[in-house]
């Protein structure tokens, strides 16, 4: 009897020296984008002001430069079309850019400063 509660209470004190289980890290959160539109955020991870552009205020196919002065390090597109971000005010392809498909991607840091865009037909 006695060597089984010695043995319990040794199981028992092992039990608190043991690290606990690692916990996963929680995934990003997503910036606040309504479907339709294409969001901007300042900084990276979805932070700083944002802006919100939708189907009704742009035309496909032509450059959209960020009011002067702005620029974005994040995005979310939700416009149901492809859009091209552009590290050129003027949509230059001379600079950086990348064009991210319009079923919902969300990317929280931009390998560069966002400064236009354009939305494609299909």
């Amino acid at each position: 009897m006695r060597t089984q509660t010695t043995a319990a209470a040794v199981l028992a004190a092992t039990a608190f020296l043991l690290p606990a289980p690692a916990r996963a890290a929680a995934p990003p959160r997503l910036g606040t984008c309504a479907p339709g539109e294409l969001c901007l955020w300042r900084q990276p991870d979805f932070k700083g002001a944002r802006q919100a552009y939708d189907l009704r205020n742009i035309e496909i196919e032509s450059c959209t430069a960020l009011p002067p002065g702005t620029d974005a390090g994040s995005l979310a597109n939700r416009t149901g079309r492809p859009v091209t971000a552009y590290q050129s005010g003027e949509c230059a392809e001379t600079a950086e850019f990348d064009t991210y498909p319009g079923g919902g991607s969300w990317l929280p840091q931009s390998p560069y400063r966002v400064r236009a865009f354009k939305v494609w037909e299909r």
